[in-house]
């Protein structure tokens, strides 16, 4: 039983505020990495070709989403039977790390393999340090409160996204461009531009900013206590815990409908996450310092939207938040992909200059417009996915659920960039790729209205 403090929180506001620290700690990943800066370069320089690029993007994505699909149920039973969530986190921040550090090899003709395996493994590290540290968010503020937390902890992840693009932007790529006193005339520690040095640094900075920003969660945040069972005793009670949930789970009925409308509408707004940067550089020939712009202005709509969502949460619940968030983002995204270098809404001609400059041009304004208003409908809807399952799901079983919750978000996200892939090959064509993503988001809202917002009881 989680002991209650005199302000009705199971856990101090220093506690609070480290387990928000997290999100501090593994938003740049994935603004960095996965969808404004890396991933552009994987595919449009590394790669040099943005069709196969995307393809060769979504297979990785796809490898890593069967792992953590196939192990993270099982690695949250195993941890609820054991106690502690912290090992687990220590485990997994230190795997993250050292796929981080390996992306620096990837320099154009280099092998892609070597390149696409650290990036498996930076992001298996990472989604499992995610599920543990997710899981306690129940247990460390009351339920009137998880909402506005899990808001706060995205808006929170996504401006330290914002500081992490602005950081990378004045140290790395603006010098010997834009001359101004608060800019240095070369990028800082003598990385050369020529070398792409300042392209694949960023993946050595999310791994060192994860690791350090971990900090105040590991040494403030309580955890749970220990029940004293070895490993081995600890796999094979999460494997019989695991199993007796899966047998029980008409018990789980109304949990089990929301992680599987969850699986469909997470996949669809993930993919668009990842892609939307690779559709983007390639479209307006953008490169690292325009693609780094681009980043902070979606980042900064999404932390907007995570504050929005989090107060909606609190006021209207979860479920509301979901619905309304899910739709306009979708009706957004219809809309992005509408637009091409020379072209708007997919059949008006716009006039284009050859030498037009970055952001100058209709498309490109129109497009920055579009995917701010959906980073501002993304922002809720990822804050208030996880307060979903933290207000539905037993708090006895909450870290396998979480796990689940994790296969939720990764049993069809290994699902989505392959269709991709394997369509943007066959179509030649980025968009008619991505069009994979709309019904995956349809049906994930339909399944969603059937959700009840409501506590499940743990089976004994």
């Amino acid at each position: 039983m989680t002991k209650t403090r005199a302000n009705g929180e199971p856990a101090s506001t220093l506690a609070q505020a480290a387990w928000v620290c997290y999100e501090w700690a593994n938003q740049p990943y994935f603004s960095l990495v996965t969808i404004f800066l890396f991933a552009p370069y994987l595919t449009a320089t590394v790669i040099a070709d943005p069709v196969h690029g995307q393809a060769v993007w979504g297979y990785t994505q796809a490898i890593a989403g069967i792992i953590i699909a196939l192990s993270s149920p099982l690695l949250g039973a195993m941890a609820d039977a054991a106690g502690p969530r912290k090992p687990w986190i220590v485990f997994f921040t230190l795997l993250c790390t050292v796929g981080c550090f390996g992306l620096w090899i990837a320099v154009p003709g280099a092998p892609i393999l070597p390149i696409m395996a650290s990036l498996i493994v930076a992001s298996v590290g990472m989604e499992f340090a995610i599920i543990f540290a997710n899981a306690m968010l129940p247990t460390i503020a009351s339920e009137r409160r998880i909402g506005l937390l899990s808001g706060i902890g995205i808006g929170v992840g996504q401006l330290a996204a914002i500081f992490a693009l602005v950081i990378v932007l004045i140290l790395l790529q603006l010098p010997g461009v834009v001359h101004a006193p608060f800019i240095p005339d070369a990028p800082v520690f003598g990385l050369s531009k020529a070398a792409h040095e300042t392209d694949r640094i960023v993946g050595p900075i999310s791994g060192v900013w994860f690791l350090v920003f971990m900090l105040p969660l590991l040494l403030v945040v309580p955890d749970q206590a220990h029940r004293g069972l070895s490993r081995g005793q600890a796999a094979k009670a999460g494997l019989v815990r695991l199993g007796h949930t899966i047998t029980k789970a008409w018990h789980f009925r109304n949990v089990a409908l929301y992680l599987i409308s969850r699986m469909a509408f997470y996949d669809g707004m993930n993919a668009i996450f990842i892609f939307g940067g690779i559709l983007a550089a390639t479209t307006f020939h953008w490169g690292a310092m325009e693609m780094a712009v681009y980043g902070l202005w979606a980042t900064f709509f999404a932390a907007l939207g995570a504050f929005i969502g989090g107060w909606t949460d609190q006021r209207f619940g979860s479920k509301k938040t979901l619905m309304v968030s899910l739709a306009l983002a979708l009706v957004s995204f219809i809309v992005l992909i509408s637009f091409d270098h020379d072209r708007i809404f997919f059949i008006i001609q716009v006039p284009v200059a050859a030498d037009a400059k970055a952001f100058s041009t209709l498309p490109q304004q129109l497009f920055l417009l579009t995917i701010g208003f959906f980073a501002l409908m993304a922002g809720p809807t990822i804050a208030s996915s996880r307060t979903m399952l933290a207000r539905i799901a037993p708090v006895e079983m909450m870290t396998e659920f979480f796990g689940l919750y994790s296969l939720a978000g990764k049993a069809t996200t290994f699902v989505a960039p392959l269709l991709i892939g394997v369509v943007t090959a066959w179509s030649g064509s980025q968009r008619i790729g991505l069009t994979v993503v709309v019904p995956l988001i349809v049906l994930g809202i339909i399944m969603l209205a059937f959700v009840r917002e409501e506590r499940a009881t743990a089976i004994e």
